[in-house]
C-alpha cells in the first residue's frame, strides 16, 4: 500500500452525504450494477480511489473495509431486460436511485458520478450534485465504485460458470475479441443486451 490519494471527504461538512455510481455501462452482457455509501467524514484508506484506477486485488481488500466501516451502503443490480427497455443511461440512475432508497440511515443530500440524474422520492433538484470524474474527486464515490464494480465481477462470474463459452470471467462481458467471436459462434444468451450493436456484430446478432 505505498500509493495514497487524496479524495475530498464531503462536499459540505456536517451533512450526511451518499455517493453513488455505477459499473457495467459498456457491457454487451449481464446487468449494470449501482452502488450507494455513506462514509464516516473521517473515513480514510491509503488506497481508495477510482475503482477503474485500481487492481482487482486493491478492490478486493477495498470491498469489506467499506462494508465494515460505512455508516450505510447498498448495492442494486439492474437486468438486461430493463437495461433494454430504459436504456443503459437511465437503467444505470435507476440503480442508483434504489441503492440510495435502501440506505438506512437516509442520506440528506447525494453526490453522483457523472452528469445526468434526476429527482425522485424525496430527492429534489437541491439535493444532490452530479460531478464527473466524481469516483476519482470525492471518498464517497469513489466507495460505491469499488462496491459496484466488485460486486458486478462477482456476478459476471458466476454466470460465466452457466455460459463458459464467452469468457465471462475474464472479460466480464465487454466487448472484448473473444466475447464477440463467441457471440458470432454460439448467438446470444438471456443475459445479452439486445440494444446494444456494436460494429463488429453487424448486421446484429441481435
Amino acid at each position: 500500500m505505498s500509493r495514497e490519494f487524496h479524495l475530498q471527504p464531503c462536499l459540505e461538512h456536517g451533512r450526511r452525504e451518499a455517493g453513488c455510481d455505477e459499473a457495467g455501462r459498456g457491457p454487451l452482457a449481464g446487468p449494470v450494477y449501482a452502488a450507494a455509501v455513506i462514509l464516516p467524514e473521517d473515513f480514510h484508506h491509503p488506497l481508495l480511489n477510482d475503482s477503474k484506477q485500481l487492481s482487482e486485488k486493491e478492490r478486493d481488500l477495498l470491498r469489506p473495509v467499506i462494508e465494515q466501516e460505512a455508516v450505510a451502503w447498498a448495492v442494486e443490480a439492474v437486468d438486461p431486460a430493463e437495461i433494454d427497455t430504459l436504456n443503459i443511461l437511465w437503467a444505470s440512475v435507476t440503480g442508483m436511485q434504489r441503492a440510495v432508497l435502501r440506505l438506512d440511515p437516509a442520506p440528506d443530500f447525494l453526490l453522483v458520478d457523472g452528469n445526468k440524474f434526476r429527482p425522485f422520492g424525496r430527492y429534489g433538484f437541491k439535493d444532490y450534485r452530479t460531478v464527473v470524474h466524481g469516483d476519482a474527486t470525492f471518498a464517497a464515490i469513489a466507495a460505491a465504485s469499488v462496491l459496484a464494480k466488485t460486486a458486478r465481477d462477482e456476478r459476471m462470474r458466476a454466470l460465466a460458470k452457466e455460459f463458459p463459452q464467452y469468457g465471462w470471467e475474464r472479460n466480464f462481458g465487454y466487448p472484448t475479441q473473444e466475447h464477440i467471436d463467441a457471440l458470432k459462434r454460439y448467438g446470444p444468451t438471456p443475459w445479452h443486451r439486445k440494444s446494444f450493436h456494436p460494429k463488429a456484430l453487424e448486421p446484429t446478432l441481435f
